[in-house]
């Protein structure tokens, strides 16, 4: 018996890195989960793994920040699972400048990505489990339902050529504190998970191959980061290291297990001590 068995979750930005590690640990636990990516092949590739394992698991690709994409998302876990009772919010990415340089369609993609994207899933989300904890609470049952955003250092504690990556991830912080608020009565506790250095995709050093640019919505956005900056920071984690993708993970999978059932509206830093 797994700690998730009957939950069904989402997870956003699941078919690679953070996300792909955190939908796998869920199912190891007994979950079954709806993997989204923007791009279909990745999506498809978890969920193969996923059976490998012997657990469920279903695709909504597409991009999260489009104005319908929350309530399809919610739609997909209960159209296949029949209910919704942890939803991450993970999917992101960055694309970076000094705030002289950024343009507005720089500005407001990443805010849609990382703040407006996750209130819209959130949306969807409460108008589902409002009418589910009715009936339940109707038979006697009390479920606890799970949210967890991700947030970022740099929206904790700003970072230089980051002004809208650090905005979006330091506003993601206040929708959770609030909804932790508007969402305790119904037995959903909200908390987030700031990270630091992580070794993903977005965060390899510039000069390993495809690691500099990905392609979202058409346009190509550079990512990465200089090799001697990624040292320099090795030096200053107390760790020696930057995390990986399944470390990250594990706090994630911490705020949807029950172990965090009393714990809502905290923002939980994960940095190797810095």
């Amino acid at each position: 018996m797994g700690q998730m068995d009957g939950k069904v979750a989402i997870v956003t930005g699941s078919g690679r890195g953070i996300g792909r590690e955190i939908a796998l640990r869920l199912v190891r636990d007994g979950a079954k989960v709806v993997i989204n990516d923007i791009d279909d092949a990745p999506a498809r590739e978890v969920i193969a793994e996923i059976e490998k394992l012997g657990g469920k698991a279903v695709a909504c690709v597409g991009d999260v920040s489009k104005p319908d994409f929350g309530d399809r998302i919610v739609k997909t876990a209960v159209d296949a699972f029949g209910d919704c009772h942890v939803v991450v919010n993970n999917a992101g990415y960055t694309w970076d400048s000094v705030i002289q340089k950024m343009s507005d369609e720089q500005w407001y993609a990443i805010l849609d990505v990382h703040l407006t994207a996750p209130f819209r899933i959130l949306r969807a989300f409460q108008i589902h489990f409002r009418d589910a904890v009715e009936k339940e609470r109707a038979a006697g049952k009390r479920i606890v339902r799970k949210v967890v955003n991700i947030s970022s250092t740099s929206g904790v504690n700003g970072n230089a050529g980051q002004s809208n990556y650090s905005a979006g991830k330091a506003g993601i912080v206040g929708l959770t504190k609030t909804l932790a608020k508007e969402f305790g009565r119904y037995d959903v506790t909200v908390n987030a998970v700031a990270f630091g250095y992580i070794q993903t995709r977005l965060t390899q050093p510039l000069s390993q191959g495809e690691a500099g640019e990905i392609e979202v919505q058409g346009r190509k956005v550079k990512v990465g980061v200089q090799g001697g900056r990624i040292a320099a920071m090795n030096q200053m984690i107390p760790l020696g290291r930057g995390g990986l993708p399944e470390e990250a993970a594990g706090s994630v999978y911490l705020f949807c297990s029950p172990d965090s059932d009393y714990v809502s509206g905290q923002c939980l830093v994960v940095n190797g001590g810095l």
